[in-house]
């Protein structure tokens, strides 16, 4: 787990500091698979900067995860940039002047990474735009072989019905 300490930061209201970060990242769940960042530590940007009535935390990287593609399982690889923003105030009011990766003077960085990538990830991860998926018939991956199946013949077991059906009609 990556975190800072705030407490190496002097700054006054205006003043911003910069500091290169490497971020340890979890490997991720997302609709049942699971997709591994590679590398899995990140170099990041960590950029704080304090106001009259609080301080702003920047963090901005890129990530590669590696999982399965949802249509055809085959290997998807998907490059996620970052640049998310967070907010403190001095003495909030209100919990949403507050932000949850910062406990007493540490800031969990890598939460609020993972975080990040998971809200940035899209509905469907796919190994390229175009994916064809897996034939529902035969499982065949279509876009290594793309082909169609003659229409399927009545299931025998409805055979009485229509008969019944061209005998009343």
């Amino acid at each position: 787990m990556t975190s800072f300490n705030l407490r190496h930061v002097k700054l006054r209201p205006g003043e911003e500091h910069r500091e290169a970060v490497e971020i340890d990242l979890p490997p991720f769940e997302f609709g049942g698979q699971r997709y591994v960042p590679v590398p899995e530590q990140v170099e990041a940007l960590l950029v704080v900067t304090r106001a009259m009535s609080g301080t702003v935390f920047g963090l901005r990287f890129t990530t590669r995860l590696h999982g399965p593609c949802v249509r055809c399982l085959g290997d998807a690889v998907l490059d996620v940039p970052i640049a998310v923003r967070e907010y403190q105030a001095n003495s909030p009011d209100d919990e949403e002047l507050t932000t949850p990766y910062v406990e007493g003077d540490e800031l969990d960085i890598s939460g609020w990474a993972r975080d990040a990538v998971a809200l940035a990830l899209p509905d469907k991860i796919l190994c390229r735009p175009d994916c064809a998926g897996l034939c529902p018939v035969c499982g065949k991956d279509l876009n290594e072989e793309p082909h169609t199946h003659e229409e399927e013949t009545a299931d025998p077991r409805w055979d009485a019905l229509e008969a019944l059906r061209d005998r009343l009609g």
